[in-house]
């Protein structure tokens, strides 16, 4: 549950925080003469990263270095010392340095009287996501936390990194400011803006770029399959300067997308966004709207989570993970962002906004999870229970953010412009963070500092939508949906048919359960995820078969089915039901007043 500090608590956790902040700044100021060279180079046939590094100046006796546990953005240890071999620590003359491998992250070097340190490491590159390290024969994506070790306690140190291009590959594309005019030398003025930035190269295509404020943007990818691609670009200026407009200034000097190729998954960077997509689909709105929307969200992070950030979220833990109860809000608003900005660029209508909208509350109103985990837990418990909860367990007892927390975003933007006559919106909410606490204050939000803004931007106590995020509580939608002249069918009703409570797929001829409906019929007699069902009242299982018993049996009727579950065969035998459920359909109320129709305007139709 969330926890809100007495005042003078929260005055002493945020002080605390800032006096470690300076600790941490003071070593690195006492630490400047240090000088860290990286240059790196990949080999295709060896799916591998070769890794060298020249540390120089004031050294310790011991230098730990350490790889991340994890990469910023994605919530998951990914344990990037366990890809590292051939490990080297030399001195200026190339003599050999004794070394330490205490832990799978840790390599402790002895350096005594040594003013360089030279290391050589390399680091396999197979795992194809964004987050992760990969190589081919034509490109190559690299997530510098799995590349790069860090000094123990010594992330604030600046950094250079030499990218030496394989033979026949066209373009380095990341965004890491040049250390000069070589196009192969990057700076960073840190570690964690380091780790921030990817590099993708290979045998890529530059799209044509666009500039908004003066500031350019580029679009750089591998097998991106788009047709149009002036229009395509186009599109992606216009959610740039309606992302940005929405907070009032750019605050980074360029800004590349990253298209890495064919699979799934983006992730979001201080100057960059790594998105993976074939542009398959734009031919049709749906298809459009899912890739706008994907793109839109990672780019929108750029302002909400890199610079709108919970206080934990920077600097970083990279050996331990930096946990916040927030995530609600940094995903959870950025979905309904995302809604925002492909509707204000004009590329969706009203309808199909509340349309993705209703898909994220059945999302988790449909599951079980939203009677036991909240979405302050399923912030904090993220690194064990994965981003979208826990759903490969039996029994699923978790929610996802990404789902509850554009609900909620949408219902404090409704009670915002409600309790303001549409003067105030999230907007406001959003830029009081930027400009306090990222600009001003130069660091994150604590929870309380964030239900602070929002109440002060509406006026009015909040404490009704705050506990809809911190417990399981029933959400009474029709209060909020009707700030907008908008009507939520929430009751139960029945429905027609006769009511099991499995849906499943054939696969390889055979039946299996890829779902239960949380105490349905199956569910009350055994029936899980992953069964095989064998017969259905004696007939071979098919899904034709399985489907029909809603039409041709009825409440009461009994069905038996044998299933092999964990290896064991075993009959079933299940009492139909009636199924008794709810819709949320979202429909205009008749006769809305001006306010109502003002705040509608606001949300959903671009705010024209």
């Amino acid at each position: 549950m969330i926890i809100y500090y007495p005042f003078i608590n929260l005055k002493k956790a945020v002080t605390t925080t800032l006096l470690a902040i300076a600790l941490i700044s003071a070593a690195y100021a006492q630490q400047s003469g240090q000088k860290w060279q990286y240059s790196m180079s990949v080999e295709p046939a060896t799916k591998k990263v070769h890794v060298s590094l020249e540390l120089s100046g004031k050294l310790p006796d011991t230098v730990a270095f350490k790889m991340p546990t994890w990469t910023t953005g994605y919530y998951q240890f990914m344990n990037f010392g366990k890809s590292v071999s051939d490990f080297i620590a030399t001195d200026e003359g190339g003599k050999a340095i004794d070394f330490k491998h205490p832990d799978q992250n840790t390599w402790q070097v002895a350096v005594p009287g040594n003013k360089i340190v030279k290391l050589k490491y390399d680091v396999e590159a197979i795992r194809n996501f964004v987050g992760g390290n990969y190589v081919d024969t034509a490109h190559a994506y690299l997530s510098p936390a799995g590349i790069f070790m860090y000094g123990d306690k010594n992330i604030l140190q600046p950094v250079t990194v030499s990218v030496q291009q394989y033979p026949g590959w066209t373009r380095i594309a990341t965004g890491l400011d040049l250390a000069g005019s070589d196009s192969t030398q990057f700076k960073a003025p840190d570690f964690d803006v380091l780790y921030d930035a990817p590099i993708l190269m290979g045998k890529l295509e530059k799209l044509p770029g666009f500039t908004v404020k003066g500031i350019p943007h580029d679009f750089i990818g591998y097998k991106m399959g788009i047709a149009d691609k002036q229009g395509f670009m186009d599109d992606m200026k216009k959610i740039i300067e309606v992302g940005s407009g929405i907070i009032g200034e750019i605050p980074y000097k360029h800004y590349v997308f990253l298209g890495t190729g064919p699979g799934g998954g983006g992730i979001e960077h201080l100057t960059s966004a790594s998105v993976a997509f074939t542009g398959n689909g734009l031919d049709k709105q749906a298809g459009k709207m899912r890739l706008y929307s994907f793109l839109a969200h990672e780019y929108f992070h750029t302002y909400n989570v890199k610079r709108i950030r919970p206080i934990e979220l920077g600097p970083f833990d990279y050996e331990k993970g930096s946990k916040t109860e927030m995530l609600w809000v940094s995903e959870g608003f950025t979905v309904y962002y995302e809604y925002i900005l492909i509707n204000r660029a004009g590329i969706t209508n009203g309808s199909e906004m509340l349309g993705q909208l209703r898909a994220n509350l059945l999302n988790y109103e449909k599951k079980p999870g939203h009677l036991f985990q909240s979405a302050t837990q399923a912030s904090l418990e993220t690194w064990s229970d994965g981003p979208n909860g826990r759903v490969a367990d039996e029994f699923n007892k978790t929610i996802s953010y990404y789902d509850k927390g554009p609900v909620l975003g949408l219902m404090l933007d409704l009670k915002i412009r409600h309790e303001t006559k549409n003067a105030k919106s999230l907007d406001d909410v959003m830029r009081k963070l930027y400009y306090t606490y990222f600009k001003k204050l130069k660091r994150g939000f604590t929870p309380q500092e964030f239900r602070q803004a929002c109440e002060e931007a509406a006026g009015v106590k909040l404490g009704e939508l705050f506990e809809y995020a911190s417990t399981v509580k029933e959400i009474n939608y029709h209060p909020y949906f009707a700030y907008a002249g908008l009507d939520i069918d929430d009751a139960w009703k029945k429905q027609p048919g006769a009511w099991n409570g499995i849906t499943a797929k054939t696969q390889k001829d055979s039946l299996f359960v890829t779902a239960v409906e949380y105490k349905s019929p199956a569910w009350e007699n055994g029936v899980r995820v992953k069964s095989k069902i064998i017969s259905i009242d004696g007939q071979p299982a098919t899904l034709a078969v399985l489907q029909a018993l809603s039409t041709i049996k009825m409440a009461g009727d009994v069905v038996t089915l044998e299933i092999e579950k964990k290896g064991k065969v075993e009959q079933i035998k299940i009492t139909l039901e009636t199924e008794v459920s709810r819709s949320f359909e979202i429909k205009p109320m008749e006769n809305p007043n001006e306010l109502q129709k003002a705040i509608y305007k606001g949300i959903f139709e671009g705010g024209h």
